[in-house]
């Protein structure tokens, strides 16, 4: 049973559950994070040198290449400059599904594992919208793919491919980056990339149905910090960060995930990932260092309590923080230096992490060179 986690005195209590329940779930770590080399007293220790997919991992791991953007995986090409993404049951295997950050016809797309681990079928979940960067999967086992535009909006997709997907207004017209669903509370938080972006949280009428509810924005500029309601959530001349005066800015928001309590966040303006605990409304820095972990991006997190957060550029790195606020690469990736590692996420039994590598090689912007891998190896198992 998950247990929640307190930032008291910098204070951590172990968490554990099941990983299954995807992105509203797992991970914690107090304030205050240290660096350490990566060597034997480290999670999973130094890294080896890199394979022939470039990726330097701990011992005990390995990689494939998954899809390529432009190839074709179990009939579909893969999308351009993968993104978000999150993982889901199905039955014996399980679901990948990825965004596509381009314009007009981002959207996202799905791959299906047998028990095996291959690729059973590949299908698009969203099509025609616009540049679908981060988002967050929900305990309904939907994905909730942002679009990072002017106005931007909140789709609400099926990673099983029987349901089209919805536009859910109702959670803001900004440049949304990612969400990540609090069941405790019934909410969900977002994030906004803009160097003066704001948090949110939006409360459903109804938990499970994100048609309408309402939506608020942190305030406070101390450790206490409280909610406003948006007045206009989807007006058109007045920008939804600026609507409340007491609103609290952050400098270009971006992954976001909740577990035990707490929604981390981060912002890769200032390199710093967030804490807020949201029974106590309080809101705590764990990370505000420029080594080893750089351009903080996309964040994830298993039972263990670890933090997996990934790098946009810097040495191309997923790093870890431990409950012990260690922070120590766990991956690093040769050869794609233009580029940024989007999407990580954990199969449902949390033995295989996802993640991409959206420009590739190539490193052109449009992301004509994705990579999308798979890792797999001894990933820690929850404590108690």
């Amino acid at each position: 049973m998950l247990r929640r986690t307190l930032l008291r005195n910098g204070a951590l209590a172990a968490l554990a559950g099941s990983l299954w329940r995807g992105s509203c779930e797992p991970a914690g770590v107090s304030p205050a994070a240290r660096t350490t080399p990566a060597g034997p007293q480290a999670p999973y220790g130094p890294l080896r040198p890199p394979n022939t997919d470039g990726l330097a991992l701990p011992e005990g791991f390995s990689s494939r290449v998954v899809a390529r953007t432009g190839r074709k995986v179990a009939g579909l090409r893969w999308h351009p400059a993968p993104d978000g993404g999150a993982c889901f049951p199905d039955g014996d295997g399980w679901i990948y599904v990825s965004n596509s950050e381009v314009p007009v016809v981002g959207g996202a797309s799905a791959l299906r594992f047998g028990a095996d681990g291959r690729v059973r079928e590949a299908y698009r979940i969203l099509s025609g919208t616009d540049v679908n960067c981060a988002g967050g999967a929900t305990p309904w086992r939907t994905w909730l793919s942002c679009e990072e535009v002017e106005r931007g909006r909140v789709f609400e997709c099926d990673p099983y491919g029987t349901r089209s997907a919805r536009p859910r207004l109702a959670m803001g017209r900004f440049k949304h980056e990612a969400a990540a669903c609090d069941p405790e509370h019934e909410v969900v938080y977002l994030t906004e990339d803009e160097p003066d972006g704001c948090f949110y949280r939006f409360t459903p009428t109804d938990w499970g149905d994100l048609t309408e509810g309402r939506l608020e924005v942190l305030c406070g500029e101390g450790r206490e910090v409280r909610w406003r309601k948006v007045p206009q959530p989807a007006a058109l001349h007045q920008q939804t960060r600026h609507q409340v005066e007491q609103a609290r800015h952050f400098n270009g928001g971006e992954g976001c995930y909740f577990s035990g309590g707490v929604c981390y966040f981060t912002t890769k303006g200032d390199n710093k990932v967030w804490a807020y605990d949201a029974e106590r409304s309080t809101l705590e820095v764990i990370y505000d260092r420029h080594s080893p972990l750089t351009g903080v991006d996309n964040i994830t997190g298993t039972p263990a309590g670890d933090l997996f957060v990934a790098e946009d550029g810097g040495n191309m790195e997923i790093n870890v923080i431990t409950p012990e606020r260690l922070v120590v690469p766990f991956l690093r990736l040769d050869g794609h230096g233009r580029s940024e590692i989007t999407g990580p996420a954990f199969s449902p039994d949390g033995t295989r992490l996802y993640f991409s590598s959206q420009r590739g090689r190539s490193g052109v912007r449009e992301g004509t060179d994705g990579h999308t891998f798979e890792v797999t190896g001894p990933f820690r198992a929850a404590s108690g």
